[in-house]
């Protein structure tokens, strides 16, 4: 979703990369582009969350987003019960940045719920780089291809893709959306690390992009 700063140009991705897979994703790879929101795709089943988070449980922050900003996520069908929890923990996750970015959390309980280590960091800058530019985000975000590999029972990883060709950053103060042409880059690639801490939660905790990857192209 062109969520990074992109608007700032910086590409949510791009130096935001690092922010994107943090925040959107958060990350300490790289990326690039501007103004866009990173979304979800869809697979066989999806899951939308336009305002209040579906999977939110008791004990756990509540992510509310915006109206105007909706996020979708393919969940692949498989049955197995650790890495549907890895999938809804990483989609938390993913809404907890924008929900910081758009000041829905703006103290960012959520982040810091859903995030731990490199990938907090990264996240932390992202929201921070949407503030200095008083831009929030818009439109629409899917993730898709979203692959999970379990390392052992406290440890998995998780790939993704991201369509941001219908997000986009928008200034604060006007309300002026900046749409951006859909390009290759209008497609992210994440690859993550998740750790579940002691409450249970998988925390994302590093998280690399991949602005305009091949795997990722429609």
């Amino acid at each position: 979703m062109n969520r990074r700063p992109r608007l700032l140009t910086t590409a949510a991705v791009g130096a935001a990369a690092a922010l994107l897979l943090t925040a959107c994703g958060g990350s300490d790879g790289s990326s690039k582009d501007n103004d866009k929101i990173a979304g979800a795709d869809t697979g066989s089943e999806t899951s939308a969350s336009p305002s209040a988070s579906a999977t939110a449980a008791a004990g756990r922050p509540k992510i509310t987003l915006p109206s105007d900003l909706t996020l979708t996520f393919e969940t692949p069908q498989g049955g197995d019960a650790v890495k549907e929890a890895v999938l809804a923990d990483n989609a938390e996750r993913m809404r907890a940045v924008d929900a910081a970015i758009t000041g829905t959390d703006a103290k960012g309980e959520a982040l810091a719920y859903y995030n731990t280590g490199k990938a907090l960091e990264a996240a932390l800058t992202w929201v921070k780089q949407f503030k200095d530019a008083d831009a929030t985000l818009t439109g629409e975000a899917r993730y898709y291809e979203r692959t999970v590999t379990l390392k052992n029972k406290t440890t998995a990883s998780l790939t993704f893709c991201a369509d941001e060709s219908k997000g986009f950053s928008k200034d604060k103060e006007t309300n002026k959306v900046a749409k951006t042409p859909v390009t290759k880059n209008s497609y992210v690639f994440y690859n993550t690390r998740l750790d579940k801490n002691s409450e249970g939660v998988w925390q994302t905790s590093q998280i690399i992009s991949t602005r305009g990857a091949a795997q990722c192209q429609p």
